[in-house]
């Protein structure tokens, strides 16, 4: 039973907010002047941490700390039972038919490189081709091209459509070529807010005799996600957007797909045996987990899994399109705003400009109201010039945020353009 979706209880932001120490900070304190309260809005960039992390993590180092796997001793067997057991947490999490189809890495960053480099290296060569889309990250562009220059892969471009959505037709099309052997797609956008049809995609891939990643870095924290629903080859998540600490990611990866792939480093932990003539590897996942891997940071993000767990995924999508869906209408409202992807699929996370100002202003005066947004090209520089701009204001919104808070983003919004005007 998928215990995500348990909850009945109605969502009570106040006491969810509760459970996050920095959200009752003031910021610009300065002597004879009372601060303003922060209003966390750059959560698409990292995420606020609950007590329930914080806790979990200095209990460890204070009570459980080793290193793990292979220890005899007491200390070192309970570390390696509580890292192991967050493997089976987020296998659950995404619906993974085994904890053996979980790598951990030390960021969604790392997980890409591992694929491209290990699955790529294997199974890719020169006149190969793999699918991206206009909307990537640069983590999911950058280790292909590193590829490419080693062994001349064809990297095809998927576009998008004006509001934002995924041009399936257009990706149907690149699909016909029979080079074509991986489509490599997020599977939430972290600039458009977009959400793609992941199954859909999947269908079409496999169709195609390709296989299928999903860059889960944003979507797995909006929305109840199922690897095997969906089909996925590999799913890609990072820890410290899901409300857990930095230096942590996963990789999914289906068993066999696994199973063909060579280590990506080499090192301890992830070897069997070793001799000067010849080394042998450890059975899957561990065969990728080289070195003394993140221990205090696996613990924090079984914590959040937890966490996020005990919330409901289904009633954090709900407070968030909610959240979406009131900010949206209030900023449209604002003369000479422009909102940069308005799928009718997407996540909590709303990008604009205003005409005639630079969006670093626009993040540097709602800052001193308190209200912290991302600006910039977000890491997608190929996204931002599909839309002819140099860099958008980003709002995103989590599951503590509130339609206070959602005004308070408007008004200074509205402040920023009535200053220039």
């Amino acid at each position: 039973m998928d215990t995500r979706i348990l909850t009945n209880a109605p969502y009570d932001v106040d006491k969810v907010r509760q459970d996050f120490p920095i959200l009752t900070r003031l910021v610009h304190e300065k002597p004879g002047r009372p601060g303003k309260p922060l209003v966390y809005l750059d959560n698409a960039a990292s995420a606020q941490k609950p007590r329930a992390v914080i806790d979990a993590m200095a209990h460890f180092m204070a009570h459980d700390y080793s290193n793990v796997h292979r220890g005899v001793h007491y200390l070192s067997q309970v570390a390696t039972n509580l890292y192991e057991a967050t493997r089976v947490k987020t296998a659950t999490f995404l619906n993974a038919p085994s904890p053996d189809t979980i790598v951990f890495t030390r960021s969604a960053t790392e997980a890409f490189n591992l694929v491209a480099s290990s699955w790529g290296g294997a199974h890719l060569k020169a006149g190969d081709e793999i699918i991206l889309s206009v909307m990537e990250h640069h983590a999911n562009i950058v280790p292909w091209q590193l590829l490419r220059s080693r062994t001349g892969i064809v990297i095809k471009v998927a576009p998008v459509l004006d509001d934002g959505t995924l041009d399936l037709d257009a990706l149907a099309d690149l699909l016909k070529s029979p080079k074509v052997k991986l489509v490599s797609i997020t599977h939430g956008s972290n600039v458009l807010g977009t959400v793609t049809p992941a199954a859909e995609i999947a269908r079409m891939a496999h169709a195609a005799g390709a296989k299928v990643l999903f860059d889960g870095s944003q979507a797995a924290v909006h929305m109840p996600v199922d690897v095997q629903a969906i089909d996925a080859d590999f799913y890609i998540m990072t820890g410290h957007k899901l409300y857990g600490p930095t230096g942590f990611g996963v990789l999914y990866g289906k068993a066999e797909v696994l199973e063909s792939m060579p280590p990506y480093q080499g090192g301890g932990d992830m070897i069997q045996t070793v001799t000067f003539e010849e080394t042998t590897f450890r059975e899957v996942p561990h065969r990728f987990e080289a070195g003394t891997p993140p221990i205090v940071e696996g613990i924090g993000f079984g914590a959040a899994i937890d966490y996020v767990t005990a919330l409901g995924m289904d009633a954090i999508h709900a407070h968030e399109q909610r959240l979406l869906a009131y900010a949206t209408e209030k900023l449209r409202a604002i003369p000479g705003l422009r909102l940069i992807g308005t799928s009718p699929t997407k996540a909590a996370i709303l990008s604009f400009t205003i005409e005639g100002v630079h969006p670093h202003d626009i993040g540097t005066l709602v800052d001193r109201a308190g209200v912290a947004v991302r600006v910039g090209r977000h890491c997608a520089e190929p996204l931002m010039d599909r839309f002819g701009v140099g860099a958008t204001a980003r709002a995103s919104f989590a599951l503590y945020n509130t339609e206070a808070e959602a005004d308070a983003l408007v008004d200074a919004v509205r402040a920023v353009r009535e200053f220039f005007n």
